[in-house]
């Protein structure tokens, strides 16, 4: 009885410690697709770092049910964006691939010219008539309270917000964190656009 007490209780406790770390600290999640390419590759793990804040240029997972409407979209679908805009700010997108946030020109600098304006544009009329948001129309839009406008970094082949609109705060999990032996840690882990 004693040796089974002394198995049973350290592995309960362990099991407790490991369920609270997944809940409230991080969980592991796997990229599924080249949406976020070249920063992040297909199979890749990161880490969703669970109640950090959230800024323009952060690279976020979200529970994509509910948000994409495809209807191939499965419960526990999980996207991997990059945040380009917050609550409240303004975007707008040139022609020329040139981003403006607030009236500010974003330099993109974790993609190549080419890639920024190559994939910026490329979108759906039907998507964007039916909940996506429309760049290039020379319109500036404003993100809802309580929502995110999010790209991929691969954005010929992203399925982001051009297509289903905002992200709603509530489907956040967390932020993406990447180890620091990987070599785009600094495009993901704390992008500053003003290094």
């Amino acid at each position: 009885m004693k040796i089974l007490k002394g198995w049973v209780l350290p592995i309960a406790i362990g099991l407790l410690v490991g369920l609270l770390i997944k809940t409230f600290v991080f969980t592991v999640v796997r990229v599924d697709g080249i949406s976020m390419f070249p920063n992040l590759q297909d199979k890749e793990l990161v880490m969703e770092i669970h109640h950090a804040k959230i800024k323009r240029d952060s690279v976020i997972v979200f529970d994509a049910y509910g948000v994409d409407k495809r209807p191939d979209v499965a419960k526990n679908a999980r996207y991997v964006k990059r945040v380009i805009a917050l609550p409240g700010d303004k975007v707008e997108y040139k022609n020329d691939g040139t981003l403006y946030v607030n009236g500010k020109k974003e330099s993109q600098s974790y993609i190549s010219k080419k890639q920024q304006k190559q994939g910026t544009l490329n979108i759906q009329e039907a998507a964007v008539e039916e909940q996506g948001v429309a760049l290039g129309t020379g319109k500036i839009i404003i993100v809802p309270k309580n929502s995110y406008f999010v790209l991929g970094d691969n954005r010929a082949v992203s399925n982001d917000s051009r297509y289903y609109g905002f992200v709603p705060k509530d489907k956040v999990n967390g932020v993406a964190k990447v180890p620091f032996w990987n070599d785009k840690k600094d495009l993901i882990n704390s992008y500053d656009k003003n290094d």
